[in-house]
């Protein structure tokens, strides 16, 4: 099976201006997150796709490969289906790779891309199981309910399933709640199908681009991972980055 893949970056941020090209620990952080996905094994190709000159030269200057795509896209999964359309071969399965996640696990890549080998995939993603009180409140940290198939039924920023007669404190020793690990993957049709289509409601209200693919009739795929990666959104993450000691 032929994967691609891509690691969208966009230069203008509203939190964090050129953030691909911050500097951590000696290296740029769109730099390590290429370098990682190189390491994963299931990925026939990688490449970086962005909208400015500055990161095409830097993954030149390491020997990378890099495309220029439109700085119009209002997501990832859009770049990405430009990206398929730019870069030469033929892909059966695009993984979208977060430009804003340096210390990535090339394992996590491997185990989404792995779900492909079914071939009644569409797309795919990660969770994980939630075990933190503090993010089943947490805006930021999105939850998903799974079907007795492992496909996604809904994702929310808020905590879902609601459990009923039962203490907030005590919700999560008395059922199972799981959060989403934003890395997508998808059938190299249906990525170009998704990009055709109209933002819904459900998509609207909490602003998760996939509740627009759910409410369209797709299926997403799930597998379970024990990994999870610190993320760079804003200048202050960095110091995240330092508490856990990977810089």
């Amino acid at each position: 099976m032929a994967i691609l893949g891509i690691i969208p970056a966009r230069f203008a941020s509203s939190r964090f201006p050129g953030k691909p090209l911050v500097d951590i620990g000696g290296k740029t952080m769109i730099r390590r997150v290429y370098e990682q996905a190189k390491k994963a094994k299931l990925l026939t190709e990688v490449i970086v796709a962005t909208d400015d000159e500055r990161i095409v030269e830097e993954i030149n200057k390491i020997g990378g490969k890099v495309i220029l795509t439109s700085n119009q896209h209002n997501s990832g999964t859009d770049r990405c289906a430009e990206a398929v359309t730019i870069f030469a071969g033929e892909w059966d399965a695009v993984i979208n790779i977060q430009g804003d996640e340096p210390f990535i696990f090339p394992e996590q890549i491997d185990l989404l891309a792995s779900l492909f080998d079914k071939p009644e995939i569409e797309i795919g993603t990660l969770v994980k199981k939630l075990s933190n009180p503090d993010d089943l409140d947490n805006s930021n940290t999105m939850k998903v309910v799974l079907d007795n198939n492992g496909y996604a039924m809904y994702f929310s920023r808020s905590p879902i399933p609601f459990i009923r007669g039962v203490e907030k404190s005590k919700w999560l020793d008395t059922n199972l709640f799981y959060k989403h690990i934003g890395i997508y993957g998808y059938r190299t049709e249906v990525l170009e199908e998704l990009t055709k289509l109209p933002q819904g409601k459900l998509e609207l209200a909490e602003s998760l681009e996939q509740l627009r693919w759910l409410e369209n009739g797709f299926k997403i795929g799930t597998a379970f991972t024990d990994l999870e990666t610190l993320s760079v959104d804003s200048p202050e993450d960095l110091e995240k980055l330092k508490t856990a000691g990977l810089i």
